[in-house]
């Protein structure tokens, strides 16, 4: 049996060995493949992220944990009840305040784990490489097994996509035309074969040149296969819109909106607001098109000493007739907490108390499994903000306002509605504004900042400013450190992993600032 160094560091067996060996041995520590439906066990066991119960952010193993809290969508909560586990504040330090390397430990001693989602993510490429491989090898003797074994391949094409698809746009530079074949990605591996060798960075052409060809052979493959019916497996739909996600990166505005268009021909309701009755995110929404993963955000809003609160400055964007501001928020004194996800909870609570969201979806979020990914989901109304900006750049402001005001419309009270009638720059950025509004907490906020920064069309870039609390005591308040992410900052792009680094000799890292801060007043 072949072992695996360098970047993916991985023990399991079942996903280090090559394709043949995959076929041929058979252990307890092996998975041994005779037809399509052991490769769809596999697809399901261990190529899909799992849906996680709610955890606390010191377990790193759902990859992209830290997504949330590099943008301006979070901050600081100093709560009215107890301490939080400060554990949990204190590992997500490093990404937090946007340091150099960001395992840093709070108090400048040390470096935490860094490479937990390149590691993950790497070994889930390396189980779609083996599904992919050996799917030319299982036996497919009659039309209906093709086509089932067409399926398994192009859930694996999708899901390989989707994985290089988040790590470019985590490592890699966004995407800009000019230098995307110059600029560095991530490593790119598409054979089950094992090497021993030292990996280098492919560029970020690169990167988004495999993600499309496997989002078009997962279009292939999916456009005629059976769609299992449930949100937890791709189809169709949601290809298209990951399609439509990435071109819409690359700037290519007529591809965005092909495949925006496709799936609004497939699947364009809407929940509407003003009739919504319990929680907006759930598993049997109209507007769900997929969904894998877990959801961190619920177990982070508990109204404690040293824990996180959705931030003001997002919180207060909302107007008063935007119906998203309850349905999404809930709030107590300047507490702004995450009740967007449904969480099931036979608790007894008063949203009038102050304890109310520590009972009704802390404690329920971190025993049950969550009903949908707070990065990995797909929407429909994703759809919607898709083709509205990618027809603006076009030159289309009645098409893309039509778009932006068919969203609006189910999200705005209809007593007292609110419409677009804007156009150019000012129609982008209420295209922008909304997209931050409705998508909030989903895993797209950091990504939108970065495609904004190289944007051929009205580029902008923010400033961001998180401020951390040391505590004495557990809930007495001793210093606060302030960290000012700048306009255009390179730290916009993660660094490598720094145990990539130690184990791939000479792959460069990204050039990123020493991370430096101001001491502020604790009012």
């Amino acid at each position: 049996m072949k072992s695996m160094k360098y970047i993916w560091m991985i023990a399991s067996l079942s996903v280090l060995v090559s394709c043949s060996d995959f076929l041929e041995e058979r252990s307890q520590d092996t998975y041994y493949v005779t037809s399509y439906t052991d490769l769809d066990e596999l697809l399901i066991g261990d190529c899909y992220l799992p849906v996680r119960a709610a955890s606390k952010l010191s377990d790193t193993s759902d990859p992209g944990y830290f997504i949330h809290y590099l943008a301006d969508e979070i901050e600081e909560q100093h709560g009215n009840i107890w301490s939080w586990d400060s554990d949990n504040k204190e590992t997500i330090f490093g990404y937090y305040t946007w340091q150099q390397r960001v395992g840093e430990t709070h108090n400048y001693n040390g470096y935490l784990r860094e490479n937990a989602t390149w590691t993950e993510i790497y070994r889930l490429l390396n189980v779609a490489n083996n599904i992919i491989d050996c799917a030319k090898e299982v036996p497919q003797e009659t039309d209906e097994l093709k086509l089932e074994v067409r399926r398994v391949n192009g859930e694996a094409h999708f899901l390989r996509a989707a994985y290089y698809f988040w790590l470019v746009n985590l490592y890699g530079k966004p995407y800009e035309k000019a230098t995307a074949n110059s600029d560095l990605g991530v490593p790119i591996k598409t054979s089950s074969q094992v090497n021993d060798v030292i990996y280098s960075r492919n560029t970020v052409q690169e990167v988004y040149n495999q993600v499309l060809s496997d989002l078009q052979q997962a279009e292939s493959d999916l456009s005629v296969a059976r769609k299992v019916p449930t949100i937890y497996r791709a189809d169709i739909t949601a290809v298209h819109l990951l399609m439509s996600r990435v071109y819409l990166y690359m700037q290519d505005w007529e591809m965005a909106k092909k495949y925006a268009d496709k799936v609004l021909e497939a699947k364009a309701e809407l929940v509407d607001l003003n009739s919504l009755k319990g929680s907006f995110l759930n598993k049997s929404s109209v507007e769900n098109i997929f969904s894998m993963g877990g959801a961190e955000i619920p177990c982070s809003m508990c109204n404690y000493y040293q824990s996180f609160r959705v931030s003001h400055d997002l919180y207060n964007a909302y107007k008063d007739n935007d119906l998203r501001k309850s349905a999404y928020w809930w709030t107590y004194d300047d507490v702004v907490g995450y009740v967007k996800m449904e969480v099931s909870s036979t608790a007894d609570a008063d949203p009038s108390e102050e304890d109310y969201y520590e009972r009704k979806f802390y404690r329920a979020a971190a025993n049950k499994k969550a009903p949908v990914s707070d990065r990995f989901l797909f929407r429909v109304a994703e759809a919607y903000l898709n083709k509205a900006e990618a027809e603006l750049y076009l030159g289309n402001d009645g098409v893309a306002r039509k778009a932006l005001n068919d969203l609006c419309a189910k999200r705005y009270d209809k007593e007292n509605p609110y419409t677009y009638d804007c156009s150019g720059e000012t129609l982008a950025k209420a295209i922008r504004e909304e997209r931050r509004l409705e998508l909030a907490l989903e895993g797209h906020r950091w990504f939108d900042l970065r495609r904004y920064s190289v944007c051929e069309k009205y580029p902008e870039s923010k400033q961001i400013v998180h401020d951390y609390t040391y505590y004495e005591d557990d809930t007495e308040m001793k210093e606060r450190h302030r960290f000012v992410l700048e306009a255009f900052d390179k730290a916009y792009t993660l660094p490598i992993p720094q145990e990539v680094i130690q184990f791939n000799t000479g792959m460069p890292n990204n050039d990123r600032p020493v991370r430096e801060h101001t001491v502020v007043s604790i009012n």
